[in-house]
């Protein structure tokens, strides 16, 4: 489908997020809702399931479900179940740390289901850095109960400067897995915006990872890096911003936002208690408004703004940036930042349990932290 039919928008999302919890036992340095605690207002399982019904009656086919950690939901099971069973596919994202045998042969055994688990480094001394001393120990006991029972999941990736040179590891991993890999973009979100200037990619390795991408078609991006389509050839997926165009996110509390980097009041449509999902969706001012061009700028006269469509609106919102400006990583633009690797970051994750018998075989400690 053309860029220009997609920047108008559609009758329904294409990619629907719903963060479906704050909770989460886990406090990643880059987390993009800053999730930890579970809100008191978030939306109660009756409220959840209308929802997923209305969904269903606007043809949504599939959504994200992520967090906060989904799985720490007291009805997760029984939500994922009722929206498969209203005919939407259903893709989760989780640290993997509530995955044990009974839940691995429940994601095995579910039709239309597809789940990420999240890992950030190909080795736990980069991994835990950024998301807190035994989840890697945990992300991989899940990684090895799913692939028991031949489940394909994917496993997905946020590329800082203490990552990108391991990509070609962290790709014979998850293929020794037989996974996906997909890696996503670093945005200065949430927690993220603490450590942005820390983990953020220069623009060399910006150009190592464009090339890197166009070596690796099987390896998803969804529409993370078509910042760097300014570089030559597009690369594959997403080539455009899709915020309130096919792309929304739906909080706990029921607020819907144009995209899932930018849980701000400024990009905030509406709230699913006080008016239907689907009349924010058509209706929405914010929504028309971005479905508008956004070209300005050095955008406006550069000759790979066909590509690149100016970059990622979430980025240069928490870079002070106007929308129709260009993206601070925009790879035509000189240098900007500190170069080398900064250590000790601006956060520390906490950490997290490990089962005995899967520190043994990963590290971690049992006692300590939070259980997963």
């Amino acid at each position: 489908m053309r860029y220009e039919a997609l920047s108008r928008g559609l009758a329904a999302p294409i990619c629907l997020t719903w963060e479906i919890t704050y909770a989460c036992n886990l406090r990643c340095v880059h987390c993009l809702s800053s999730s930890g605690r579970r809100a008191a207002d978030e939306l109660t399982t009756a409220e959840s399931r209308r929802l997923i019904d209305e969904w269903a009656e606007m043809r949504v086919f599939y959504i994200n479900v992520g967090g906060g950690e989904p799985m720490v939901h007291p009805d997760f099971f029984a939500l994922m179940e009722h929206a498969i069973d209203r005919g939407i596919g259903v893709k989760f994202s989780t640290n993997g740390s509530r995955i044990d045998p009974a839940a691995a042969r429940w994601i095995a055994t579910t039709d239309y289901l597809d789940v990420q688990i999240s890992l950030d480094g190909v080795d736990a001394t980069v991994n835990d850095a950024l998301r807190g001393e035994g989840s890697y120990a945990n992300a991989r006991n899940a990684m090895d109960l799913l692939a028991a029972e031949g489940f394909p999941f994917k496993l997905n990736h946020v590329v800082t400067r203490r990552s990108v040179d391991r990509l070609d590891d962290l790709h014979a991993l998850a293929s020794g897995y037989g996974a996906q890999l997909r890696l996503t973009r670093l945005r200065p979100s949430g927690r993220g915006l603490q450590v942005w200037e820390q983990l953020r990619l220069t623009q060399a390795q910006n150009r190592t990872l464009y090339d890197w991408l166009r070596a690796h078609p099987d390896v998803l991006t969804g529409d993370s890096f078509f910042h760097l389509s300014a570089l030559g050839e597009p690369l594959d997926g997403l080539n455009m911003c899709g915020a309130g165009r096919i792309v929304c996110c739906v909080d706990p509390r029921g607020d819907v936002f144009a995209c899932p980097f930018v849980l701000v009041d400024e990009f905030r449509a509406g709230n699913v208690r006080t008016r239907p999902f689907a009349e924010i969706w058509r209706d929405s001012p914010l929504f028309a408004r971005l479905r508008g061009e956004q070209v300005g700028g050095g955008c406006a006269t550069c000759g790979a703004y066909d590509r690149c469509h100016g970059g990622c609106m979430a980025v240069k919102h928490f870079a002070g940036l106007r929308l129709d400006e260009p993206d601070p990583e925009c790879v035509r633009r000189p240098e900007t930042g500190p170069l080398e690797n900064l250590i000790p970051l601006a956060l520390a994750p906490r950490r997290v349990r490990v089962p005995a018998a899967v520190a043994a075989r990963y590290g971690g400690h049992e006692e300590g932290g939070t259980w997963g």
